[in-house]
């Protein structure tokens, strides 16, 4: 980056910041609203999963289509499709009254956020060549600020009665100010993030090892996890545990906070322990706090939230440790880690939900526990595999 002046660096830094403050923020509207939706429509546990399917299934496309565009076209153009992509979605969300077009809206504001969630993180990894862990990490703190403030401003709209669809239309706001933003900021010329040549048959090779397996599988696991409590904990509070709208609300929030604090604190750490084994020590922190919850007395439901102090450094460092095998068309091979990260968002939730109807919340609600333990033993195993790889930490 030394053709790019140190004001535009940190201008784009700060832009990365704040976009992944809107992606936490509209993301995590869906698990305090909810409630609300289903009570309004008349719609089961499977037919709300299935609108939370449409969400990482568009974000599983997203993540597969602009991993490639952002090494075609750019990053900046990413960013600017992602806020167009969002803006679309939550008109749609909240007007329409179908199942089927509540999944189209949901699916829509996926392709959004799985573009911004691909854009800032490769942005990051462009502008930062050096102690990407720690900078991927601070980003990410800001994802944690805006999914702790989500449900706090969802719940108190709630709690004064305020419809769940003006709950999602404030959002505008929000997605108005990250376009204009990234309209008005130049991308620095001579970065790897400009448009580059893409070899697809050397690019097959290197994106689909047995190595990059592993943290495709590893990053599935953490999400579907993370996105299985975010969007079924409130309900999980509520009917299983008879927390009301503002204690479940809060519960969600206090999860969020745990994992911007968290991501925080690990970004002055992480480069000293290890990228892998920061992970394998977070993945079984957290199992054992969701078999606390889970399955200990009512008064260790708080044991919950505090998971999101031990998820927090996953998923910014599993990008961190990847991202330092590859130095060629690296939009593109987060691309295919943020796409596998779709499919766990994608599929984690739904079953969640589906599970929750045959069996009930509880037991459906403990599916997390199984994710948050597999990613607990695909760590293991790619830590095993890479201890002779001197380019992982």
């Amino acid at each position: 980056m030394r053709n790019s002046s140190r004001n535009t660096i940190l201008l784009l830094t700060a832009g990365s910041f704040f976009a992944f403050f809107v992606f936490g923020f509209t993301d995590n509207l869906k698990g305090p609203t909810l409630p609300a939706l289903l009570q309004d429509l008349g719609f089961n546990y499977s037919l709300g999963g299935t609108i939370l399917f449409g969400t990482y299934l568009g974000f599983l496309i997203a993540t597969l289509v602009t991993g490639i565009l952002a090494d075609v076209v750019g990053k900046k153009a990413v960013i600017l499709i992602a806020g167009l992509c969002l803006a679309l979605g939550v008109g749609g969300y909240s007007s329409f009254h179908s199942a089927g077009l509540l999944t189209g809206a949901m699916l829509v504001l996926g392709l959004g956020l799985g573009a911004l969630e691909l854009g800032s993180n490769t942005i990051i990894v462009d502008l930062h060549t050096e102690r990407k862990g720690r900078y991927l990490n601070l980003m990410s703190v800001f994802h944690g600020l805006g999914s702790m403030l989500a449900p706090l401003y969802a719940g108190s709209l709630l709690a004064a009665n305020t419809s769940w669809r003006c709950v999602y239309r404030w959002d505008y706001v929000l997605i108005t100010v990250l376009i204009l933003f990234f309209l008005l900021v130049g991308y620095p010329k001579g970065s790897t993030a400009q448009s580059q040549r893409i070899d697809f048959k050397n690019l097959g090779k290197t994106a689909f090892t047995r190595q990059m397996g592993w943290f495709y599988f590893a990053i599935a696991l953490y999400v579907a996890t993370e996105l299985g409590i975010a969007s079924w904990l409130v309900e999980f509070l509520q009917k299983a545990r008879a927390l009301t709208v503002t204690q479940s609300t809060q519960s969600l929030s206090f999860f969020f906070a745990l994992i911007m604090l968290g991501r925080f604190l690990g970004s002055f750490f992480i480069e000293r322990i290890g990228y892998l084994r920061a992970i394998l020590i977070a993945s079984l922190g957290a199992a054992g706090c969701l078999a606390l919850g889970l399955f200990g007395s009512a008064g260790m439901a708080f044991f919950l939230p505090l998971t999101g102090f031990f998820l927090s450094i996953i998923f910014p460092t599993i990008t961190a440790a990847a991202s330092e095998l590859h130095q060629e068309n690296i939009s593109s091979i987060l691309g295919f880690l943020f796409t596998f990260a779709g499919v766990g968002g994608m599929i984690g939730p739904w079953l969640i939900g589906v599970a929750g109807d045959a069996f009930g919340i509880s037991l459906g609600f403990s599916l997390t526990l199984l994710y948050s333990s597999m990613i607990t033993v695909s760590v293991y195993i790619l830590l095993k595999r890479m201890r002779h790889a001197p380019t992982i930490p």
